[in-house]
C-alpha cells in the first residue's frame, strides 16, 4: 500500500513538474497568456529590424508598381513576368514620385512623433496631417478635408462623415507604428487608436490595427503564421474583418500548399466592398478587410521566404503594390535588412540617402528616427535598455474596441448618370441613403502646366480637367425631403478638395428626395456627377425567377 501512495505521489511530482516546465516554457513565447516575461534584443538586431522593415516595405511598392490595379478581381497568372533588375527603384523613383505614398504618408507621422514627442496627441497629429502639400485620395483626402472644415478625429474618420472609412488607407501607413514598438504589440494598438481614426473608422481602422501588430511582433517570433494568429488577436471577434482574416487562416490549413484556392474562397465569400464610392458594384476593390487578406495570403503561403511571399502578395492583385509593401516590411523585420537578399536590396540601396515627395525624410533618416522611437517606446512600457541590449515587455495581444462601420446600410443600385449641373440637381430615390460620386472642375481653361506635373507624378499622361491650385470654393446647400440637411464646401484647390459633394445614410427606409442648390455658381466650372449609389436598411435579394 505504501509502496503504491510513494508511486502515485512521484507521478503526481513529475506531472506537476512538466506542467511547471510547460507554463515556463509557454510565458516565454511571444503573446502568451499571463506573460509576465521579457524578450531580449541587442541594439544592433533591433536596427537591422527596423532597417529591414521599411527597405522590405519600399521594396514591395516598387515590385509591384507595374501591376497595381491592372488586375482588379483576378489573379496575375504566373506566365506574366514582373520586372525587377539593376537601378529598377531609381526608375521608379524617377518615373512616378506618387508610387511611394506607401512610404512618405508613413513618414509624415514619424516626422510628428519626432516633432511633438512619443506622446504627442491625435489633435496635433491630425493639424499636422491636415497640413500636408502632397496629393491624397479616398479616406486620406477625406480626412483631410474633414480637419480643414474644423472635423477632428474621431468623427474625421467616422464612416458617416467619411464614406471611405472602410478602405486601406490606415493599413498602408501603419506600418511605422510596428517599426516603433518592437514586440510591444498593446503598446501598437494604443498608437493605432491615436492615429488611425484620423482617417478610418470600422474594418478600415483595423487594418491598420493588424498592420501595426504584424510589424510588432515579427521582431519576437520568426514563426510567421504564429505572428498572424497572434495580430488577428488585436481585432475583436465578431467583426468583419476578424472573420474575414480568420477565414484565410482556415482556408490555408484546408489548402495548405494551394494559394489560389484560397484566393477563390475569398474572393466568394468577401469580394463586396459597401462603401467606396469607386468600387461599389464593380471591380475596383480598396477594402481594407480583402486587401489585408491578401497581404496575410502572401505571408502564410509564402512560408518566410521574402522572394516567394511578395510574388504572391502582388498576383493577388487589386493594390497590387501595398499588399506586396506590407508582407516585404514585415519579413523585411524578421529576417533583418542584413538578411534580405541582395538580388532584392542592391537596388533599394540607391535612393536610400534620398528625399521622398512632399517630407524632408529619407530611408536613411527613418531608420534613424524609428530605432530612436523605439528605444524610447521601450522605456514607456517598462522595458530597459542596458548597453547594447533591450529588454522588451511580453504581454498578451488585447483585443481593441469593436467598431462595425455600415451597419443596415447596404447598396442596392448604381445610378450611371454621367450628368453635370451648373445650379440645381434634384434626384428621387427610394431607400436609406445615398452618395453622389463626382467632383468640381474648371472648364473654361485646362491649366497644361499642372497637367504635366501630374502626367509625371502619375507616370502615365492625363486627359481632362485639371485640379490646379485654384482658390475657387463652390458653395452648395444640400437639402434631403425638403429641409436644408447642411452647407458643403467644395474647394477646387487640389489638396482641400472635397473628394464627394454629399452623402447621407441611415435615413428612414422610404421614398426621399435630394436637392443641390449651388449657391455661389460660376461660369468656368461645373460640378459632375459620374455616379448615384443608392444604399437601403434591406440586403438586396436577386428577382429572378427561380
Amino acid at each position: 500500500m505504501q509502496s503504491m501512495i510513494r508511486k502515485t505521489f512521484v507521478y503526481v511530482m513529475v506531472a506537476f513538474t512538466m506542467l511547471t516546465i510547460a507554463v515556463s516554457c509557454s510565458q516565454k513565447e511571444p503573446g502568451s497568456k499571463g506573460s509576465t516575461s521579457q524578450n531580449t534584443l541587442t541594439k544592433d538586431q533591433l536596427k537591422d529590424k527596423i532597417k529591414g522593415g521599411w527597405a522590405g516595405q519600399t521594396i514591395g511598392v516598387v515590385y509591384g508598381a507595374p501591376v497595381e490595379f491592372k488586375y482588379q478581381g483576378s489573379i496575375i497568372p504566373d506566365y506574366q513576368n514582373i520586372p525587377w533588375r539593376k537601378d529598377y527603384v531609381k526608375y521608379w523613383w524617377d518615373k512616378k514620385p506618387g508610387l511611394f505614398d506607401d512610404i512618405y504618408t508613413d513618414l509624415n507621422f514619424v516626422a510628428v512623433f519626432e516633432k511633438s514627442g512619443l506622446n504627442v496627441s491625435c489633435d496635433t497629429i491630425a493639424h499636422h496631417w491636415a497640413s500636408t502639400a502632397y496629393h491624397l485620395a479616398h479616406a486620406n483626402q477625406a480626412s483631410r478635408y474633414n480637419i480643414l472644415n474644423g472635423i477632428m478625429p474621431p468623427k474625421s474618420g467616422f464612416w458617416k462623415n467619411n464614406p471611405h472609412a472602410d478602405d486601406l488607407d490606415f493599413q498602408i501607413e501603419a506600418d511605422f507604428i510596428g517599426l516603433m514598438t518592437p514586440g510591444m504589440v498593446n503598446s501598437a494598438t494604443e498608437v493605432a487608436d491615436r492615429v488611425g481614426h484620423i482617417m478610418n473608422s470600422g474594418d478600415g481602422w483595423y487594418g491598420g490595427v493588424y498592420v501595426s501588430a504584424l510589424y510588432s511582433l515579427a521582431f519576437v517570433s520568426e514563426n510567421v503564421n504564429e505572428v498572424v494568429e497572434q495580430a488577428l488577436l488585436t481585432i475583436p471577434e465578431g467583426t468583419k474583418f476578424h472573420d474575414c482574416i480568420a477565414d484565410v487562416i482556415k482556408w490555408h490549413r484546408q489548402y495548405p500548399d494551394d494559394w489560389q484556392k484560397t484566393w477563390f474562397e475569398l474572393q466568394k465569400k468577401w469580394n463586396n466592398d459597401v462603401g467606396c464610392p469607386k468600387g461599389v458594384f464593380l471591380s475596383f476593390d480598396i477594402d481594407a478587410k480583402i486587401n489585408s487578406a491578401y497581404a496575410t495570403i502572401g505571408l502564410l503561403y509564402g512560408k518566410g521566404n521574402f522572394t516567394r511571399s511578395l510574388d504572391i502578395a502582388t498576383r493577388c492583385g487589386q493594390d497590387a503594390d501595398c499588399n506586396p509593401a506590407t508582407v516585404g516590411g514585415v519579413l523585411g523585420v524578421m529576417l533583418g535588412y542584413s538578411n534580405i537578399p541582395a538580388f532584392w536590396l542592391s537596388p533599394l540601396q540607391e535612393i536610400e540617402p534620398l528625399t521622398f515627395e512632399g517630407t524632408d525624410m529619407s530611408l536613411n533618416k527613418a531608420y534613424e528616427l524609428s530605432y530612436k522611437h523605439a528605444l524610447g517606446m521601450i522605456k514607456i512600457a517598462g522595458g530597459t535598455d542596458e548597453g547594447n541590449t533591450v529588454l522588451i515587455p511580453n504581454k498578451a495581444p488585447v483585443a481593441v474596441a469593436f467598431e462595425q462601420n455600415f451597419e443596415n446600410t447596404f447598396p442596392v443600385f448604381r445610378d450611371r448618370y454621367d450628368h453635370s449641373f451648373t445650379g440645381e440637381l434634384s434626384y428621387d430615390f427610394v431607400g436609406n441613403g445615398y452618395i453622389f460620386y463626382g467632383n468640381l472642375v474648371k472648364n473654361s481653361k485646362i491649366d497644361t502646366d499642372y497637367i504635366d506635373r501630374v502626367s509625371k507624378r502619375l507616370g502615365s499622361e492625363v486627359f481632362g480637367l485639371a485640379e490646379p491650385n485654384d482658390p475657387y470654393v463652390a458653395e452648395l446647400e444640400v437639402y434631403i425631403d425638403g429641409k436644408l440637411d447642411e452647407n458643403v464646401k467644395m474647394p477646387m484647390k487640389n489638396t482641400s478638395r472635397r473628394l464627394e459633394p454629399a452623402w447621407k445614410y441611415q435615413l428612414s427606409e422610404g421614398n426621399h428626395n435630394v436637392l443641390l442648390k449651388w449657391i455661389n455658381p460660376n461660369k468656368d466650372y461645373e460640378i459632375r456627377i459620374n455616379d448615384i449609389i443608392i444604399y437601403s436598411e434591406k440586403q438586396p435579394v436577386s428577382n429572378l425567377p427561380n
